[in-house]
């Protein structure tokens, strides 16, 4: 028999309120029964035929956007239009991508090439030499820029040289590209003039930081400004030119000083100019993925050892800290024992393929493995999801992380397992996301409804990946372990690193201990994936549900006091350790389970108290109120969220003033009540669009505030877990926005509808306690005062003449 590490979760419980719990007591019990070798092996011919079927899904949508969007940036599949910048309708700072320099075609490029179509190529290779040009009063996204068009712009320069060399072609091709990617490069030059090197986030392609626009520009992302090295260092070791890769390394050492010293974790935000943190949260999504990627690429492409060293000691903290077995929680960075937000987000997907990179396989298969299933679970994986692996943001972008771990897992592992992955996932795409202009984004992954969006991404990394994933090396004509793939795959040869550094040299006073560059790679034949998914399985609640849930025993019933539910706890594999001073400590063993059904039982019994620790200890200072009385009526007292945008209502803050319904409900698009809502609060459907452009908008059209109600049915704060709106880290909003769920909302929109004059007043929440006591003494005033009125009344008339 093998050792099996156990493992046991501590929790602490003061009146049922846990602080720290770990959920996956379970999850590394593998067995000795579980197969070491693969199974549902593919065979060649169903893979061939997926790989021509990825082959034409790539074609349905490039023939779409070259017919029906070409010169524009992005093809609108749903109006088989092209998406220009400063014509078609705004999407706020969604549109800082689009520069008007045909982005889809440049992102795509190098895919041509990887499908084998020289001819195509050739033709797009012309078409954007003779089309795209950058003297565009426009101001763009650095990160965005730099990763699609000089990324696309490079890697499309090399390969037109490698087949010219290759396959006899493209003779006439003189280096024109890489001439657009110094020109382009020189443009996003001017963003770096800060005192920390580290560049702003965005830039006007004509006049650099000298637009009125800019001038309080200071906040950027981590993953804005840590994805620059790999295509600034192509240029500079291209062209000649050693700005580029100066800037770049610059900015790298910025950001690595920044890191927090004990826990060695990043924020997501910061000032470029001070250097100071604005959000402190540490993950590996949104707003700081890529600048991991990079760090590890870094040192594959240049050779830099630094960067390997950074990276490791990063990796180190994140598998202590955020790694919560197939989970990755944000925690604070400065606080890594602390969590930061009850939802994971899309984004973390690329993460599995980059520890496949890194070597570490064990768990880039059990978090891969997680994500498939919440996939199975709502046909796409969403934008956000929750720790129990509900929707949490519903929308789907066709976005390519997903599929790109999965395309390295199969290369690390030669798994078959992964191939019927991306069957599922090329299936779900031809199946919901197709439409006669190409493929369409998923609005909500709960009602199938489409977006009018089609990313450049889909074309530059989704497809490529699936073709690559049911491809065999024979069938491309160039051998792809010779490049690596930027965050954006577009490939760039190994053999820079071979130009050697023309522009910088290592610090040598850069200290590094020796376990910063040591890592295991285990052996995938040692270690077969399907011995670490085995036990994860079922993790998802609904995929394969095997525990009827009909009188189990659940953590919001639970009572220390009751004998049954005791005994019940302890078949579980739960036991119960007093503390003292009403404080519990939970101890769960998958082993100490009466039989593994309730093993089971108690696995999701302690995510059920997790769920209940969250809910019961929000910082109380967090919460807002929505608060108003009827005509005849008590108080009403709605707890409401807060937002990570705007002024927090506390201490005295109230704002009181009439309510009015917005038009458009969702407001994603311009107001047209504008005047009505001057100076009013903004009662704004959620839905559509991101909750930081609804303020926007809202305030634009002189709204003192704003509420945000839910769209979901029958969510409400008794039976969710209140959240803060996300914000993207610009400071722009200046009004208070606060969150209701919809039954709270429902009370509120009945009241206004009753009497559209009606006053709300917002203000923070006192002690949950205190305000159920204060409605239930409004209650008890109004009733008292109607009595006494009632009273008066039949007094007067027993004595009336």
């Amino acid at each position: 028999m093998r050792t099996i590490k156990r493992f046991r979760k501590f929790f602490r419980l003061e009146h049922v309120a846990l602080l720290l719990v770990s959920l996956w007591s379970a999850v590394l019990a593998a067995t000795d029964q579980i197969p070491s070798v693969p199974t549902h092996n593919m065979s060649n011919k169903e893979r061939n035929e997926l790989r021509e079927e990825s082959r034409e899904m790539f074609y349905h949508a490039y023939r779409a956007y070259m017919d029906k969007a070409y010169p524009a940036d992005e093809l609108m599949p749903l109006s088989c239009n092209g998406r220009y910048r400063g014509i078609t309708p705004s999407r706020g700072d969604l549109d800082d991508v689009l520069g008007n320099f045909s982005m889809t075609l440049v992102d795509t490029l190098d895919t041509l090439v990887i499908l084998g179509d020289l001819e195509e190529f050739e033709h797009a290779v012309k078409l954007v030499i003779k089309d795209v040009r950058f003297d565009n009063d426009i101001i763009v996204s650095v990160f965005e820029t730099n990763i699609r068009m000089v990324g696309g712009l490079l890697s499309a320069h090399i390969l037109a040289e490698y087949v010219q060399k290759q396959a006899d072609v493209m003779l006439w091709y003189r280096g024109e590209l890489l001439e657009m990617a110094k020109d382009l490069g020189f443009r996003l030059l001017p963003a770096f003039n800060t005192s920390t090197g580290i560049p702003h986030a965005r830039v006007n392609l004509k006049y650099g930081m000298k637009v009125e626009a800019l001038r309080h520009s200071r906040e950027t992302c981590t993953a804005c400004a840590g994805t620059i090295l790999l295509e600034f260092a192509a240029l500079s070791r291209l062209s000649g030119e050693p700005i580029f890769e100066i800037k770049a390394h610059n900015a790298m050492d910025a950001l690595w000083k920044m890191r927090h010293r004990s826990s060695d974790l990043m924020g997501t935000v910061l000032n470029v100019h001070s250097g100071d943190w604005i959000r402190r949260e540490s993950g590996v999504g949104a707003g700081i993925d890529s600048y991991y990627e990079y760090c590890l690429k870094s040192y594959i492409l240049l050779g830099d050892e630094r960067y390997l060293a950074r990276f490791n000691r990063h990796y180190n903290a994140i598998m202590k800290y955020i790694s919560q077995g197939p989970m990755l929680l944000d925690v604070q960075m400065h606080r890594p024992h602390t969590k930061t937000r009850n939802f994971m987000d899309a984004l973390l997907a690329f993460w599995p393929g980059l520890q496949v990179l890194s070597g570490d396989l064990k768990p880039a298969v059990q978090t891969h493995e997680m994500l498939y299933q919440v996939m199975q679970m709502h046909t796409f994986i969403p934008e956000a999801f929750t720790y129990d692996f509900q929707v949490h943001w519903g929308q789907h972008h066709l976005r390519p992380e997903f599929i790109e771990s999965t395309y390295f897992l199969y290369r690390a592992t030669g798994d078959h397992y992964y191939l019927q992955v991306g069957k599922k996932a090329l299936k779900a795409l031809q199946k919901h996301a197709r439409v006669p202009c190409g493929y369409a984004a998923v609005n909500d992954v709960r009602t199938g409804k489409h977006e009018d969006r089609m990313d450049s991404y889909v074309l530059s990394e989704t497809f490529k990946y699936l073709y690559l994933l049911f491809s065999d090396p024979s069938d491309l004509l160039l051998n792809i372990e010779n490049f690596i793939f930027t965050t954006e795959a577009h490939l760039l040869p190994l053999t820079l690193g071979q130009l050697g550094n023309h522009t910088f040299n290592i610090k040598e006073h850069e200290e590094n201990n020796m376990l910063d560059f040591m890592r295991s790679c285990p052996s995938p034949n040692k270690l077969f994936p399907e011995t670490v998914r085995r036990p994860l399985r079922d993790l998802v609640t609904g995929v394969c549900p095997r525990i009827s849930s009909a009188k189990r025993l659940r953590a919001a019933d639970f009572q220390a006091s009751n004998a049954d539910h005791l005994r019940t706890v302890h078949d579980m594999g739960i036991t119960m350790v007093s503390l003292g001073e009403g404080k519990v400590q939970l101890l769960h063993s998958f082993y100490n389970a009466k039989s593994p059904e309730d093993a089971e039982r108690g696995l999701i019994f302690m995510q059920e108290m997790v769920e209940l620790s969250k809910s019961n200890t929000i910082p109380k200072t967090q919460l807002q109120a929505v608060s108003f009385q009827s005509q005849g009526d008590y108080q009403h007292i709605l707890k409401a969220g807060p937002s990570h945008f705007g002024p927090e209502l506390t201490g005295d803050m109230v704002i009181t003033q009439r309510g009015v319904f917005v038009n458009p409900s969702k407001v994603c698009t311009s107001l047209k009540n504008g005047r009505e809502l001057n100076g009013k609060i903004a009662i704004v459907e959620r839905g559509d669009c991101t909750f930081v452009d609804k303020a926007r908008r809202v305030q634009a059209g002189g709204a003192m505030a704003a509420i945000v109600y839910d769209n979901t049915p029958n969510t409400s704060i008794d039976n969710q877990q209140m959240f803060a709106m996300s914000g993207d880290g610009n400071d722009d909003v200046k009004i208070p926005v606060v969150f209701l769920f919809t039954k709270e909302a429902e009370v509120l929109i009945t009241a206004i509808k009753a009497d559209p004059d009606l006053e709300i007043t917002l203000k923070p929440l006192l002690d949950p306690m205190e305000t159920e006591e204060l409605a239930k003494q409004d209650a008890l005033s109004q009733k008292q005062s109607k009595t006494e009125s009632a009273q008066t009344s039949s007094s007067g008339s027993k004595t009336a003449p």
